[in-house]
């Protein structure tokens, strides 16, 4: 088996991470749910999904295995409660109920579902513990963290660049936005769901 170098390891890394947690398309979501929030506060925001999602990767990546075998769960179960949650929160942005939660919910919209299971999910925690599993050597490890990093970085700053789209669009363009972030939320839940219900058939 020919090995990799670190630095092709790394970039697998990254791009993979990328595309799963797909920050451009988690945008569209992140303004829904921020919409009716301060400029200053939309920044903080999107560095504390960021960050959350960050803590929770690098959290699996060392115990995620120890952690699900210890209690009993698999992927597919933590899979479909993450659909279920992005569903319901896919349904408060439908609905309109998105904005009614106040200030004191800054920290819970980071937390849930931004940070996670949006960006940090079942697709990035179980490609992020298999890329800990190949890894064979010190330069390959600090590869996959300055890959995982680089990630966090990239999430943070298209957060951070897309709500400069709320100040051109009004309020009306601000309901659109969650009205739509809501139905591919929804869209995301559903397909998660039917994907962990097939593991589930399957097994």
């Amino acid at each position: 088996m020919n090995k990799i170098s670190a630095v092709t390891f790394a970039v697998q890394s990254f791009v993979t991470l990328f595309v799963i947690m797909d920050p451009p398309g988690t945008a569209p979501i992140f303004l829904g749910l921020v919409a009716d929030k301060s400029a200053r506060k939309r920044r903080i925001l999107a560095m504390q999904a960021a960050g959350v999602s960050f803590i929770v990767i690098s959290i699996f990546a060392l115990f995620g295995r120890v952690i699900l075998e210890y209690l009993n769960i698999s992927l597919a179960a933590l899979q479909a409660a993450g659909a279920l949650l992005l569903l319901l929160v896919a349904l408060e942005l439908l609905t309109g109920k998105a904005g009614t939660h106040g200030d004191g919910a800054d920290s819970n919209v980071a937390l849930v579902p931004l940070g996670t299971p949006l960006l940090a999910g079942p697709g990035a925690i179980v490609a992020t513990m298999i890329f800990v599993q190949k890894v064979d050597t010190t330069s390959m490890a600090i590869g996959l963290v300055a890959a995982v990093v680089a990630v966090h970085v990239a999430i943070a700053l298209t957060l951070m660049a897309s709500t400069t789209i709320l100040r051109v669009i009004k309020e009306s363009g601000v309901t659109l936005v969650a009205r739509i972030a809501g139905l591919l939320l929804a869209a995301i839940a559903v397909q998660m769901l039917v994907d962990a219900i097939k593991i589930f058939v399957a097994a």
